[in-house]
């Protein structure tokens, strides 16, 4: 079965692969290096949220019905849409009032790892149910 969020992950990883070797080769001498720093940043959050998705996507395969799952996938994508997309538009447009949408994407960060945290906490409905029936 195909897993969107491993699918949200790898795309995500790729593109900030190539956000970030356009941040280092185009933008270098065309942005201020505050701005620079603006989009290096987005860069930055969104590698690290992009191995935070395929994790989910790993995750559900020993729980694929997890809602908490599906929602920390959701919201770290809509975290990356949000943070880092204002942050590169911000960058490279100039336009510092782009800088109120970043927050709202650091919140669904917030809450997918939280989602991630009480996942963490639960009680595996599978991991202990065949334990008597297998002895090696």
């Amino acid at each position: 079965m195909p897993s969107v969020f491993l699918f949200l992950g790898a795309m995500s990883a790729f593109l900030g692969v190539a956000f970030g070797a356009f941040g280092a080769h185009g933008l270098k001498t065309i942005i201020s290096p505050e701005l620079l720093v603006v989009y290096k940043t987005g860069v930055e959050y969104q590698m690290w949220h992009a191995f935070g998705l395929i994790a989910v996507a790993l995750m559900q395969q020993h729980d694929a019905q997890s809602k908490l799952l599906k929602w920390a996938g959701f919201l770290m994508f809509l975290g990356i849409l949000l943070f880092s997309g204002s942050l590169y538009l911000l960058a490279i447009l100039n336009m510092p009032a782009l800088g109120a949408i970043t927050p709202i994407g650091g919140v669904c960060f917030l809450i997918a790892w939280s989602l991630l945290i009480i996942f963490s906490g639960k009680k595996s409905t599978h991991s202990h149910r065949n334990k008597k029936s297998s002895r090696y």
